[in-house]
């Protein structure tokens, strides 16, 4: 099975990611460090982007462009321990004039294990990083994907 798909058959887009947890993730306890959960948003963001042809740095009018992070979070439920395996499901709760929020839960079957969130910026990098308006194409990818928040 693909460790990375869309969930077909709902009003929203929905991405999945089907992780095992390896044993350099975990901390002296065998359970997963916290600091891992922000690589695997990072990484399950990534797949994402990946899956809707959208690199994570790009050429825009002759610029080179990419997605630096403003913002991460993470609320932890349970832990999760060495082999255990789990799926962090993304949705796109945010898509503002350069700036996308992704939200990432964790589930090992029925059980929640995390909540996190990320807001990254589509960028120019030189001269000096300064957003830049998401190009319409791209807005066009989010979009599916788009699930605001409900808090």
């Amino acid at each position: 099975m693909d460790p990375h798909e869309p969930i077909a058959g709902t009003a929203v887009q929905q991405f999945k990611v089907r992780r095992r947890v390896a044993f350099h993730e975990t901390d002296a306890a065998g359970i997963v460090h916290f600091a891992t959960y922000f690589i695997w948003m990072e990484q399950a963001e990534h797949a994402l982007l990946h899956h809707l042809g959208i690199g994570v740095f790009m050429e825009l009018d002759g610029e080179r462009v990419s997605w630096p992070r403003v913002s991460a979070q993470c609320d932890f439920q349970n832990p999760l321990h060495f082999e255990d395996e789990f799926e962090v499901l993304v949705q796109v709760t945010h898509l503002g004039k350069s700036s996308v929020r992704f939200r990432f839960d964790f589930s090992r079957g029925c059980d929640p294990i995390a909540t996190g969130s990320t807001t990254a910026v589509c960028c120019r990098l030189l001269p000096r990083p300064a957003s830049v308006p998401i190009p319409p194409n791209l807005r066009a990818a989010f979009s599916p994907f788009l699930h605001p928040e409900t808090q």
